[in-house]
């Protein structure tokens, strides 16, 4: 068991939960990720890591409340305990002074750029990030990217904090500037990736892309997570989750990543069928 020391709302239907895992604290490394299960009868979920304390010994996480078991996970309070915590899981981030990056987080995605940014920043690298999300009530981890960027720029979908736009757009504007990169890092929806990894191809910039597609053991034995990159096969958990965006197959991956949604509003409407059913009968 996996007790919950703090819990809050990151922004809205976003929570950010600190966990008590001291031996995964002293092992995590920047883009690795942790697969956990809420109950006995939960689905297994698997979540970058958003940040670790090892004096502490404890792990972040954040995540957004979509379907069953993120809804489950965010109604856990500070002293609830989350009863299967696995990782660190995955390769880490390749952190070197490649000279001037650009980081791009997405939605939810941003907090898994976080320590990435921190990483690349303490390695000597010029950091410029990117962050975006549908509105400004979405956006997260706004401050602390900042503290870790040399440049820091924001948009949102409807206009409601910085640019109006995507991600995508202010990097192509960047670059068609002048500016130069000698890596981009993009981790968010699957869409906005390969939309960065468009930007970047024509400029033949190294494009790192972190992927979280569906996963169940998160060691490469159920092979729930098969990516197709450069034509080949791989593994998001055991291979990645890092990959060349270049080489990665998105139309694939979306497909992969939406084959479920009709099974998952069900039972999103039947769990909330029951919860409202037990509250009547209470």
């Amino acid at each position: 068991m996996y007790r919950i020391v703090e819990r809050r709302e990151a922004a809205s239907s976003i929570k950010l939960l600190k966990v008590l895992a001291p031996e995964i604290s002293k092992k995590a490394q920047p883009g690795q990720f942790v697969i956990l299960r809420v109950d006995d009868k939960g689905e297994r979920i698997p979540l970058t890591l958003a940040d670790w304390d090892t004096k502490e010994g404890t792990i972040t996480l954040v995540f957004l409340e979509v379907g069953v078991s993120t809804r489950k996970l965010g109604e856990l309070r500070e002293g609830d305990a989350i009863l299967d915590v696995l990782g660190p899981l995955g390769n880490p981030t390749e952190v070197r002074n490649y000279g001037s990056v650009c980081i791009v987080g997405g939605g939810v995605g941003i907090a898994a750029a976080y320590p990435v940014t921190r990483a690349l920043k303490a390695a000597g690298n010029k950091v410029t990030s990117i962050i975006g999300a549908r509105t400004s009530k979405l956006l997260i981890f706004e401050e602390e990217m900042r503290r870790f960027s040399d440049e820091l720029y924001v948009s949102t979908d409807d206009g409601t904090k910085g640019y109006k736009g995507f991600v995508s757009d202010i990097l192509r504007s960047l670059l068609q500037k002048g500016c130069t990169f000698n890596m981009v890092y993009a981790v968010g929806p699957a869409v906005m990736m390969r939309a960065i990894a468009d930007v970047t191809r024509p400029y033949k910039i190294k494009t790192i892309v972190s992927l979280n597609p569906i996963m169940v053991d998160g060691m490469g034995m159920c092979g729930a997570c098969r990516v197709t990159v450069g034509g080949k096969t791989m593994f998001a958990c055991v291979n990645g989750p890092e990959f060349d965006a270049h080489e990665v197959d998105f139309t694939e991956l979306i497909r992969r990543q939406t084959a479920f949604l009709q099974e998952e509003r069900m039972a999103l409407e039947l769990w909330e069928a029951n919860r409202r059913m037990a509250i009547r009968e209470a």
